[in-house]
């Protein structure tokens, strides 16, 4: 199992395959790298390098009590990005993974990064002052308690299950993926850094091209928050997902690989 020792001292697990043009596929909050596993092999016929990611605290990764920020999220993905040697990489990150390769941008600027793929995922999640495309209900006089109980059940989007989705993830692993525990200490605090922040003015300073996928009957938020993120970076472009709710690769994902190759070609 291939691991690297990030700078404050936790072994993270990643899987690299191929050759071609590196993609970095980053899960969102709890998922681990083999939620992707229906994008990496697409991915893979299609010549690319791929590079799975367990961020800390997720998959085969250590969960420390430190690091359980954003930022730090952020940072851990250009360790990586450093540690493979990756130039031109394409980062593909789904919700709470969107919002850490956000972070890497805003820390490290485009180093080593060729174009970014967003799957579902607001730049704010929190409702107000103009802004209307955040977590349904979020707000800031709600934000320091919103998540305390984990995720909550909004009751908008998609209502079917993932079934078919998940069904082929299962027979291509063999089984299916773990995800991790929401209500541990150190999640829960990485939940209340992703609610906290503010991606928009990250996403207008991108010099790299950028494709933001959004669901339609996405559960959590508005899927016009792809098109109003997007609107403010030139380079930038837009796919919404018919019949599809937040988690993209699991709900469609063939159309979610037909949108993330159709950019990349």
């Amino acid at each position: 199992m291939p691991t690297f020792t990030t700078t404050d001292g936790v072994r993270l697990h990643y899987e690299d395959e191929g050759t071609g043009r590196p993609v970095v596929l980053v899960a969102g909050f709890c998922a681990p790298l083999q939620s992707w596993e229906l994008q990496r092999r697409a991915l893979a016929a299609a010549g690319l390098r791929t590079v799975g990611f367990d961020r800390r605290s997720h998959g085969r990764s250590e969960s420390p009590a430190h690091g359980q920020r954003l930022s730090r999220h952020g940072a851990d993905l250009h360790e990586l990005l450093v540690t493979l040697d990756l130039d031109d990489a394409v980062l593909v990150g789904g919700s709470q993974g969107a919002s850490a390769i956000w972070a890497c941008y805003d820390l490290f600027g485009p180093d080593r990064v060729g174009a970014v793929v967003t799957i579902d995922q607001t730049p704010r999640m929190i409702n107000g002052d103009g802004w209307e495309h955040g977590f349904y209900g979020l707000t800031t006089a709600n934000v320091g308690t919103f998540f305390a109980a984990g995720i909550p059940d909004t009751g908008r989007g998609r209502r079917e299950p993932r079934t078919a989705g998940i069904a082929k993830v299962a027979e291509a692993l063999g089984g299916l993926p773990a995800f991790a525990d929401p209500r541990t200490p150190e999640r829960r605090a990485l939940l209340q850094s992703h609610a906290e922040q503010d991606w928009r003015d990250v996403i207008a300073r991108m010099e790299v091209p950028s494709l933001f996928i959004a669901g339609r009957d996405s559960q959590l938020w508005p899927c016009e928050h792809a098109s109003a993120a997007a609107a403010a970076n030139p380079l930038a472009s837009v796919v919404t997902l018919e019949d599809c709710g937040h988690a993209a690769n699991l709900d469609q994902p063939d159309a979610t690989n037909a949108a993330i190759l159709e950019f990349l070609g």
